[in-house]
């Protein structure tokens, strides 16, 4: 590990530490081994818009919903998925680490994660959060702390130079992109070149899916909302499952997933009631 991830890691462990002071089966899901299968350390959640199913990023791999509600692997990858983002139908974008050791880059599957295809960065980054909005990805570069941007896949622009453990994009304004730091929520006016410092509350995930529904949870799992880009915020409700949390997609407006210690949580009231969707073992999440 070289002394600028040892810093980013170390970053992101101490935004975690001070924020509260990894139906039916779709084709590629492997369910030989589902009934011993348990999923522990999300990184990534998302609704595929194509069948609305759930796929869960995890530090063994993307997991999905079986029949019964058991995580059931998709595709044969073990990999540790870190950033993971829903582009579109059948279509994810993420990064993290192979089995055997490395950073991935990006990577981006067309088949619900069957599959995945090496892009760019290969060996070189590891984006710890992705967001994908107006025909761009968005990625936090935890390896070299950096918020960086792409268009198409393989050529990047570099942007801040930041401590961060979470990015969203605002779904009306390109030039608007938001990270959680240590001080509090950070605000970008230029895409992403350069960040105002952070501002309380002190958040530790962010999702950003309809213009008036900004949605932040803090390390004790209490789930925030901003109608005004982030900034004035309203607590909603406490997700259930135990802190600290481990990743947050909205959906919609008012669809929201969260992954806490003991399950991976829905709700369609904009947070007001949750469910469980998926059981999860207990674990530190990024």
């Amino acid at each position: 590990m070289n002394q600028r991830h040892a810093a980013a890691t170390a970053a992101a462990l101490t935004l975690a530490l001070t924020v509260s002071a990894c139906s039916d089966d779709k084709d590629g899901a492997d369910t030989s081994t589902a009934a011993a299968t348990t999923v522990s350390h999300i990184h990534g959640l998302g609704l595929d818009p194509s069948d609305q199913r759930l796929y869960v990023a995890t530090h063994e791999g993307v997991y999905t919903p079986g029949a019964g509600g058991e995580p059931r692997l998709v595709g044969d990858s073990r990999d540790d998925f870190m950033g993971f983002t829903v582009a579109g139908d059948n279509t994810f974008y993420a990064s993290g680490h192979p089995a055997s050791g490395g950073n991935k880059g990006l990577i981006k599957s067309t088949d619900a994660g069957k599959t995945w295809t090496s892009l760019s960065l290969s060996g070189e980054s590891d984006f710890h959060a992705l967001d994908h909005a107006h025909g761009t990805v968005y990625g936090y570069d935890a390896t070299n702390a950096l918020l960086r941007t792409t268009k198409d896949g393989t050529t990047w622009k570099d942007g801040a130079s930041l401590e961060a453990l979470d990015i969203a994009v605002s779904p009306n304004d390109p030039r608007l992109v938001l990270a959680t730091t240590a001080e509090g929520v950070a605000r970008s006016t230029d895409g992403g070149r350069t960040f105002a410092k952070g501002k309380e509350p002190v958040l530790a995930y962010l999702s950003w899916k309809a213009a008036d529904a900004l949605y932040g949870i803090d390390q004790a799992g209490v789930l925030n909302r901003s109608s005004d880009g982030g900034a004035t915020w309203k607590k909603v409700s406490t997700v259930p499952g135990g802190q600290p949390p481990q990743a947050l997609t909205a959906v919609g407006a008012e669809h929201i997933l969260a992954a806490t210690q003991d399950g991976v949580y829905e709700s369609k009231d904009g947070g007001k009631t949750f469910r469980m969707r998926l059981a999860v073992e207990s674990s530190g999440g990024h």
